[in-house]
C-alpha cells in the first residue's frame, strides 16, 4: 500500500476564535500543524503518496507541507472550485493517483485523531478481499454518528446516518472516518457532482452486492469537531497517549518550544504546549492546555484544558478552564471564564470584568 487521499474541508471555522484566518488543521496541535500528525502517521504505516483534497487554497497548506519530502513521502494537493462532498472529493483527488484498480487506496478524515494500525487496516482490506474496508470504534453514545452494524464475519450489514431514535440505534459502532478503497471502486463514484460517500456511495455499494469490510479496533479515537477535542488531542499527543513521529519533543507533562520563557514557580502538566515566544509568569498553573506563539499568561494564573492564541494575553490571577482566546486578545486580570467560552480575536475584556463563581 502506497497511496493515500486526505480530505481536509469544511474545519474552518471550528476554532474561528482563535484566529480569522488560518484554517483548523493548521492551528498547532502538540507543537506542529494537526496535519502534520495525519502526514507523518500515514508515512511511518508505509504511505509514499498523498493527496491531500482540500476546498481551501493549497496555498494555506503548501508553505509548510511542501511535496511531502520532509516526511519521507511525495504529496499533491488538490483543490474543489465547489464543495463536493466526502464521496465527491475521493473521486477528484484520485485523478492523481498511480495505482492500478486492483490497488488499495487509504482515504483518511484531516479532522480525526487516532491510534489506528493503519498497516493492519490494510493487511485485512486484502485478506476480506474487499472492494472497501471500513476503520469502526465503539462508543458510549452513537446517536452523533453513522452506525455500522457487522455480521461476525466484519461484514457490513446497513448504514445509518446519525439514528434519530431509539429503534435506530442497533450497535454502538460507528463510521471511524478511515477507510482503505479499491481503486477501481473510487472511479465508479460519480465525477464533477456532489456526493456523500457516507450517504450515497456505501449504501449504494452495499446495495449492489459489494463487499465492504468493517475492522473494529479497540484503539485511540477522537473527532476533533469541538475546540475542547481539540484541546484534548493536542495534550494527548504530549503525553503520548497517542503516538506521532511529528511531536517535536519527548512524551511528558510538556512540550515547551524553543523561544518561550517559563518562569521559576510556573506550573505546566497535563500535556501542555508553550509556543515559541510565548511566556509564563511566575505562579502560574497550566494544565492540559495549549498557550499559541507569543501568547502571555500573568502571575497566579490558572489555566486547564483552554487554548490561548498567538498573541494573546492573559492577566494575573486570572481563571480559564475549557476556554478559547482568540489571536491578539486581550484579557484582563481578575477575570474567571469557564464553560466553554470564546473571546473572539483582538477582543479586549476589562480587569474583573467576568465571573462565574460567587463574590468573595
Amino acid at each position: 500500500m502506497t497511496e493515500a487521499i486526505l480530505l481536509v474541508g469544511g474545519q474552518g471555522t471550528r476554532l474561528r476564535p482563535v484566529t480569522v484566518n488560518t484554517p483548523k488543521p493548521m492551528v498547532p496541535a502538540a507543537g506542529v500543524p494537526f496535519l502534520a500528525h495525519q502526514i507523518a502517521r500515514a508515512a511511518a504505516a508505509g504511505v509514499t503518496h498523498i493527496v491531500m483534497a482540500t476546498c481551501y487554497l493549497a496555498e494555506v497548506f503548501e508553505p509548510y507541507f511542501g511535496d511531502g519530502s520532509a516526511f519521507g513521502l511525495s504529496l499533491e494537493y488538490v483543490v474543489e472550485d465547489e464543495p463536493l462532498g466526502t464521496g465527491g472529493a475521493i473521486r477528484n483527488a484520485a485523478r492523481r493517483l498511480a495505482g492500478g484498480p486492483d490497488e488499495p487506496v487509504l482515504v483518511f478524515n484531516g479532522d480525526i485523531l487516532t491510534g489506528l494500525d493503519i498497516a493492519g487496516l490494510v493487511a485485512s482490506h486484502r485478506a476480506a478481499d474487499a472492494d472497501v474496508s471500513l476503520h469502526l470504534v465503539r462508543v458510549e453514545d452513537p446517536r452523533a454518528f453513522g452506525l455500522v452494524p457487522t455480521d461476525s464475519e466484519g461484514r457490513v450489514l446497513a448504514f445509518t446516518e446519525k439514528p434519530q431514535t431509539p429503534e435506530e440505534i442497533i450497535t454502538d459502532q460507528i463510521n471511524a472516518g478511515c477507510y482503505v478503497f479499491r481503486r477501481s471502486v473510487i472511479d465508479s463514484i460519480p465525477d464533477g457532482r456532489p456526493v456523500s460517500v457516507e450517504r450515497e456511495t456505501f449504501p449504494g455499494l452495499l446495495a449492489s452486492g459489494a463487499r465492504l469490510h468493517g475492522v473494529t479496533e479497540d484503539t485511540y479515537w477522537l473527532d476533533l469537531g469541538k475546540p475542547e477535542s481539540f484541546v484534548q488531542a493536542s495534550a494527548d499527543l504530549v503525553r503520548g497517549v497517542v503516538s506521532s513521529p511529528a511531536v517535536p519533543g519527548p512524551r511528558g507533562e510538556a512540550l515547551v518550544l524553543p523561544g518561550a520563557k517559563v518562569a521559576d514557580g510556573a506550573r505546566l502538566s497535563g500535556g501542555t504546549v508553550v509556543g515559541a515566544g510565548a511566556r509564563v509568569e511566575a505562579g502560574a498553573v497550566v494544565q492540559g492546555s495549549i498557550v499559541l506563539d507569543g501568547a502571555t499568561v500573568g502571575a497566579d494564573t490558572r489555566v486547564t484544558a483552554s487554548l490561548i492564541g498567538a498573541g494573546a494575553s492573559v492577566g494575573s490571577r486570572t481563571v480559564l478552564d475549557g476556554a478559547v482566546i482568540g489571536d491578539g486578545a486581550v484579557v484582563g486580570s481578575d477575570n474567571e471564564l469557564r464553560a466553554g467560552v470564546r473571546i473572539w480575536c483582538e477582543s479586549e475584556l476589562p480587569p474583573g470584568s467576568v465571573r462565574f463563581s460567587s463574590d468573595r
